[in-house]
């Protein structure tokens, strides 16, 4: 849920201390690993080759 749906006080704060935490966790990653981390879909189709070397769309074509 983003900041700005959550329905309370408590529930905005907690949303934007996860934001932070996340930014800074990926932040600490991306300075040991040496480059950035991708984004978007490219993000989507790193870790999909990276956990079996089948792009998105190989895995969703039907097999004849």
């Amino acid at each position: 849920m983003g900041v700005e749906q959550a329905p309370t006080k408590q529930g905005k704060e907690a949303a934007k201390g996860l934001r932070r935490s996340a930014a800074g966790e990926e932040k600490k990653i991306e300075s040991r690993k040496g480059s950035d981390f991708a984004k978007g879909a490219a993000r989507v189709e790193e870790r999909s080759r990276s956990s079996d070397g089948k792009s998105p769309d190989e895995k969703q074509k039907p097999k004849r």
